[in-house]
């Protein structure tokens, strides 16, 4: 009976159009918790999930806020769907065990979601400088491959442009993944970027239910930059490693789509190899992209649509603005105001 409800309450999730990758880890995740309560879900009552979540939080490595919260969530929907009267799982539990189940976390025993972001505190945008020695050092390991006359300059070239390609267009690493050579479009307001004026995302972050999202990011000037290191990309390296037409931008040496792993460990090589924070990863270029953005004195809104974000409020979290750009924006307020005071101290 207890697989019955699990697949029951899969059926009731893809009927809702949730994706696979969602349904599969939460049908584990209640298998996990029944597991460690040791009973069925028709046994379970708040208790075992409290000792569960006191479980979780203990050890050498416990869980973040953000991660317990999602177990919790999800738990709970699952006994909100025992619980509901349209499918009959109360009726038939008390019918054959003489009790029904109960939801396990309510709002007496469930963290609280007080604050619009939770996520790690050290996650964080890069500095210019950090940027830079993270470019030079992808760029480096080109040239050391070529220096001692080993196979592999190709792939690392395809990985230094696919991190630049991520933070000049602010991508999330799937977009970086998914990301086709006929996504890269003309901008007529800039005919100087050719066909690198502009970048369809077709595959971004959908919502609960829904299809991917799609969005047109533009090349703004001060990363055009990525014009000429994507023209040289096409036409000197892409080429060594299309072995079957495949319309994916980045390929591996199979001639095959370049995964998400493989752009994960292209950043951590790349930062480890510069010296940079090592909490830091390949979403921070995004992070950093944002921040930029401002520093550039692009408008929110714009700021907003290049990322694809339905919330100004989720942009805002991404923000880490630098102290220079802090003091640029105070003196031109000084300035602003008390410009009559700054020549010789004196009013005029």
């Amino acid at each position: 009976m207890f697989d019955a409800m699990v697949d029951g309450w899969a059926q009731q999730q893809r009927a809702k159009f949730l994706r696979e990758s969602t349904i599969g880890p939460r049908m584990r995740l209640v298998r996990r918790f029944a597991e460690f309560a040791g009973l069925y879900p028709w046994q379970w009552t708040p208790e075992e999930g409290e000792a569960w979540i006191s479980h979780l939080r203990s050890g050498p490595t416990p869980l973040r806020l953000s991660t317990v919260r999602g177990y919790e969530v999800d738990i709970g929907l699952f006994c909100a769907y025992l619980v509901d009267v349209r499918y009959d799982w109360s009726t038939e539990c008390i019918a054959r065990f003489g009790r029904a189940p109960v939801q396990v976390f309510h709002e007496n025993n469930s963290i609280i979601h007080v604050g619009e972001y939770e996520g790690d505190p050290g996650r964080r945008p890069l500095t210019y400088d950090e940027v830079q020695a993270l470019f030079d050092a992808a760029d480096a390991r080109v040239a050391q491959i070529r220096s001692r006359g080993r196979k592999g300059a190709i792939p690392a070239l395809r990985d230094a442009v696919a991190l630049k390609y991520c933070y000049a267009y602010g991508l999330r690493r799937q977009e970086v993944s998914r990301s086709d050579v006929v996504d890269l479009r003309r901008n007529s307001k800039f005919p100087a970027f050719g066909r690198f004026g502009a970048l369809t995302v077709r595959h971004g972050k959908a919502s609960r239910g829904g299809p991917p999202k799609r969005r047109t990011v533009l090349t703004v000037p001060e990363i055009s930059w990525i014009v000429d290191i994507l023209d040289h990309y096409l036409t000197e390296v892409r080429s060594e490693l299309d072995h079957t037409g495949h319309p994916a931008l980045f390929l591996t040496e199979r001639g095959t789509r370049l995964g998400v792993r493989a752009l994960n460990t292209a950043f951590a090589t790349a930062r480890d190899a510069a010296g940079i924070d090592p909490t830091l990863d390949l979403h921070s270029l995004r992070h950093s992209y944002v921040t930029h953005l401002v520093e550039f004195d692009y408008p929110e809104r714009f700021i907003q649509e290049q990322v694809g974000h339905a919330f100004s409020s989720t942009t805002a979290v991404y923000i880490g603005v630098s102290n220079e750009y802090r003091n640029g924006l105070l003196m031109q307020s000084i300035h602003a105001r008390y410009g009559h005071l700054l020549n010789d101290g004196t009013p005029t």
